[in-house]
């Protein structure tokens, strides 16, 4: 992983035979996550010039500063890590939100081609369950909300199962997880999703949280034109647990984009 001029650390993989047309891929993580989670795709990805990067304020962006407390601060990093380069963006959790952000900024979005979002937080949205969402406070010490983030998101047993350095580890990513929360939790939504109009690609799991589901839901049936796929067996973590799935819904979105893609595994 090397750093980028904006000073993020980005892994940037071409394939060896790549044509000077081919869009970049970029997979964007979500919150308290990082770059390297998308590792097991990307190896399932050979043939497709694909980008991962540790947002700021993330693991070895973590100095990366200011902390962003806007989504647009994220969005403006992505940019940076697209170069003006044709470029399809795939986004996880939050990372879903960010690329839905870019793809709606009136003048860099040309310069993205199509787009996927797993299970976005869109807490703005008339979906059952987000009301409860919006209504979260993130403004506790750090690392208490970065405990009880993860308890609530991937499981009380899976954090108390890590190392003493591992939760060391995820709170000292704390800053960037509270402030990335509290700036989709505003009086006036940072965007609307439905006035998106490049092709897009949702994905859900099948044993996802109703909100999730239903996120995705409202984005498919207001998004003209875009498509649900849906992942068996999987929750929100299906980057981690079902690679396979989610390296076809990153193979699918570039062929929204306009390019023939291969199987290569």
């Amino acid at each position: 992983m090397l750093e980028h001029p904006s000073g993020l650390a980005v892994d940037d993989r071409v394939p060896p035979d790549r044509h000077s047309g081919d869009p970049v891929v970029v997979l964007i993580h979500g919150s308290l996550d990082r770059g390297s989670s998308f590792a097991r795709v990307v190896r399932r990805l050979p043939d497709l010039h694909t980008i991962t990067y540790d947002r700021r304020g993330y693991h070895h962006s973590r100095d990366v500063l200011p902390v962003a407390d806007t989504l647009d601060i994220h969005i403006d990093d992505l940019f940076s890590v697209i170069g003006g380069r044709p470029a399809v963006v795939i986004g996880h959790s939050f990372g879903g939100t960010i690329a839905l952000g870019a793809a709606l900024r009136p003048e860099p979005a040309s310069t993205i081609l199509a787009l996927a979002a797993f299970e976005p937080p869109l807490p703005w949205l008339p979906v059952p369950g987000n009301k409860e969402s919006a209504a979260r406070k993130y403004d506790d010490d750090p690392a208490v909300v970065t405990e009880q983030f993860y308890r609530r998101m991937v499981g009380s047993s899976a954090w108390d199962r890590l190392s003493d350095a591992a939760k060391n580890e995820r709170r000292l990513d704390g800053p960037a997880l509270a402030a990335e929360m509290r700036s989709i939790r505003q009086h006036e939504p940072p965007f609307d999703p439905g006035q998106l109009a490049i092709p897009a690609v949702f994905g859900r799991g099948e044993r996802s949280l109703a909100r999730q589901r239903g996120g995705v839901q409202w984005l498919v049936e207001h998004v003209v034109g875009s498509e649900l796929i849906e992942f068996p067996g999987s929750a929100h973590g299906a980057h981690l647990s079902h690679p396979d799935a989610f390296a076809s819904l990153v193979r699918r979105t570039v062929e929204r984009a306009g390019r023939s893609v291969g199987n290569a595994s």
